[in-house]
């Protein structure tokens, strides 16, 4: 006998009120692309936690966790709180960053916040000391890069140098007049409200609330989801 595995969405958390708002749509999305039992749990900040969501879910388990790159949270601590739970069964899908609608709609975020020809470019990153999340941050620079036709510059919101403020200082000193910030951030909250004080131009949003976004995760399910034996 076979069943479909239940999709728990893992977010980071935030405590603003509209980043919460955007999590919540974002898991009814998915959960309706999928047609699927979907969950949401938060990986930091919020409750419920995934250990605790995962902990009351019978059957098989594919966690999807919607994070821009494979840090802390993804290698470690989901992982961790999972078999806490008693669910080191429970599958768990690549970080949401590698998937091309991530950088496609960063892109056109950063269009829609007025990018110009000439801009010079900062692609604004939570921060990681893990250095495979780098790698992939990396990687997502540079297909930005490629998708402009031009050099974008990466910055750290917290935890790392340099900054995005030190990256728009110095795409000033190199004479650009115009600085804008490409945002490499799911959905509202403290880190992305902090660009808005790094001396740039335009900021764009973060990639939430998208409908390509919410049919990246449904497709990282259903590349885990096989479906699984009961």
């Amino acid at each position: 006998m076979n069943r479909h595995p239940t999709l728990l969405l893992a977010v980071h958390g935030t405590r603003q009120a509209r980043g919460t708002a955007i999590a919540h749509s974002l898991a009814l999305r998915v959960g309706e692309i999928t047609q699927r039992p979907t969950r949401l749990a938060f990986a930091d900040v919020l409750a419920p936690s995934v250990g605790e969501v995962a902990a009351t879910v019978p059957g098989p388990l594919v966690v999807v966790p919607a994070f821009l790159a494979t840090g802390y949270h993804v290698r470690t601590d989901i992982p961790h709180q999972l078999a806490q739970a008693g669910r080191a069964d429970a599958v768990i899908t690549p970080a949401l960053g590698a998937h091309p609608a991530a950088l496609a709609t960063a892109h056109q975020r950063l269009l829609a916040a007025g990018y110009r020809s000439g801009d010079g470019v900062v692609l604004a990153c939570a921060g990681t000391s893990d250095t495979r999340a780098h790698t992939e941050l990396d990687q997502a620079t540079a297909g930005l890069s490629d998708l402009l036709g031009t050099p974008v510059l990466r910055g750290s919101i917290a935890t790392a140098t340099p900054t995005v403020a030190d990256q728009v200082a110095a795409l000033r000193l190199s004479g650009h007049t115009r600085v804008v910030i490409a945002s490499w951030l799911l959905a509202p909250g403290l880190f992305h409200d902090r660009l808005a004080h790094c001396g740039a131009d335009a900021v764009a949003a973060p990639l939430c609330p998208d409908a390509a976004i919410a049919r990246a995760l449904a497709d990282r399910y259903h590349q885990a989801a096989i479906p699984l034996p009961v």
